[in-house]
């Protein structure tokens, strides 16, 4: 009777976690067992994760510039990461370099170089990896959302542009080839399409969960949803003495019924209250509460816009209500406050626009349908759309007209606004992207403003003693 005399090794990932640290500790208890039953039968494996680990709007994360993530990492022993668009968007390459330089885990960044070309000493293109035998090369990739990163000083090239030689000159000294991507899921099976040598893809990105891998052509792809909710496994099955692949397979392992990892739990507990010492940085006082309303004109909403303009620079601003979560009570402001109110890793941005574009999303914001928009995605941590709130602009509306028909005058500085002329709109990056209030996204020139969040511009205004009296001025006037 012939001997099975095959080995296995496995590969555990995760994936757009958003700093969901309460799934962390989930995680740690998933792993912890798999390490012990993987080491009882003599297999060897490898953890690693495909971007989006850290999130702002948590303030574990916030208030610690990702060292709460960092050291959840280490625990879990991470071997290798990538980057995903929230690390590389919403921290400088400064605070990159304090989080990851000598890193116990390496950082991958295939496709990202600084704009001179060059990488920082913590980011390599690939790393091999002895795994139970085999050579494994592990490459990384994220999104390339290149106008925003080229104002942090970051080139991030089209992935198709850049693996295929990486991938070539990489498949000559290893095994295996896998590629860390946060791409999405589209883009992964169109790069197992074209780019042969590729055997393991693990995306992320679009937070797609694949309970079972696919295979497309000769490459196996994986990912594990979102937010922690599961474990990735890929499992290799090879000969030892050929060292030839004979099987791979992967599946997603559910965390939601795992017990947290006590230790996990008192390492997140250490760097909440760390994060929230930290976020106590005062800002000023207010002498009022500053309420918030998602369905009409407010003090709170008014003075976001207020600040968005002066911070822009921009003769005008159009922000929604919901990028407010709540309002302010009198007393000391603090980071943590803002924090609390605004969460989003959303970033200003200048566009310009038609008079007639400007019209059509005012005429959108008396609509009930678009301020209770839900949205998911792009940076949004809200609930609601929200009505607009509006600074150097006036509208004159009578509410019980038609729909789109409901506008009756509209004052940019108090000059009429005219459809066919063009203006300089400061907004949020979000509506850029084609979500929301989608007349905003018809601009010929957009400004992006990084890497400062809203929360940074409502910072910057809302304490000056002219905040609520210049707030409190009607932009949306009933008639």
């Amino acid at each position: 009777m012939a001997v099975d005399q095959t080995r296995r090794i496995h590969i555990l990932h995760t994936n757009d976690i958003h700093s969901h640290f309460e799934q962390m500790a989930k995680i740690e208890t998933v792993l912890t067992h798999l390490r012990n039953e993987f080491d009882a039968l003599g297999e060897a494996s490898i953890t690693v994760d495909v971007g989006d680990h850290l999130d702002r709007s948590r303030l574990e994360t916030e208030g610690t510039q990702g060292q709460a993530n960092r050291a959840v990492m280490e625990m879990s022993q991470y071997r290798i990461v990538t980057l995903g668009n929230n690390e590389l968007l919403t921290f400088t390459k400064e605070d990159l370099e304090n989080l990851y330089q000598d890193a116990p885990f390496t950082v991958l960044g295939t496709n990202i170089t600084e704009l001179d070309g060059k990488r920082p000493s913590w980011l390599q293109p690939w790393v091999i990896k002895e795994l139970g035998g085999l050579q494994i090369g592990f490459l990384g990739v994220t999104i390339p959302f290149q106008p925003f990163y080229e104002k942090l000083g970051w080139q991030v090239d089209q992935p198709e542009e850049v693996l295929p030689e990486q991938v070539n000159q990489l498949r000559q000294r290893v095994d295996l080839v896998v590629l860390l991507s946060h791409l999405g899921l589209a883009t992964d099976r169109r790069l197992a399409e074209q780019i042969p040598g590729i055997d393991v893809i693990l995306g992320g990105h679009t937070h797609h969960l694949l309970e079972e891998a696919e295979q497309v052509g000769q490459t196996l792809i994986a990912a594990a949803g979102k937010f922690g909710s599961h474990l990735g496994r890929v499992t290799i099955t090879f000969d030892p003495h050929s060292r030839k692949i004979v099987h791979m397979d992967g599946h997603c392992i559910p965390v939601a019924n795992s017990q947290q990892d006590p230790d996990m739990v008192e390492l997140n507990l250490k760097f909440y209250l760390q994060g929230n010492r930290r976020l106590e940085n005062p800002i000023g006082t207010i002498h009022q509460s500053l309420p918030i309303d998602w369905y009409q004109e407010s003090l709170l909403g008014n003075i976001l816009a207020d600040a968005l303009r002066r911070w822009t620079g921009a003769p005008f601003s159009l922000v929604n209500a919901g990028q407010l979560l709540q309002g302010l009570e009198k007393g000391l402001v603090t980071r943590r406050h803002l924090h609390k109110i605004c969460p989003h890793p959303i970033n200003p941005c200048v566009t310009l626009l038609t008079g007639e574009a400007i019209r059509r999303t005012l005429e959108e914001a008396l609509l009930k349908e678009y301020q209770e928009l839900e949205i998911r995605g792009f940076g949004f941590r809200g609930k609601r759309l929200g009505i607009l709130n509006l600074s150097g602009i006036q509208v004159f509306y009578r509410k019980e007209e038609a729909p789109y028909h409901k506008i009756q005058k509209i004052l940019m500085d108090g000059v009429p606004l005219v459809d066919t002329e063009k203006y300089e709109i400061a907004t949020v990056d979000m509506f850029t992207f084609g979500v929301g209030y989608l007349g905003l996204k018809a601009s010929e020139r957009i400004e992006y403003f990084l890497p400062e969040l809203l929360r940074d511009v409502l910072a910057s205004w809302v304490t000056n003693p002219k905040a609520i009296e210049l707030g409190e001025k009607c932009r949306w006037i009933k008639e």
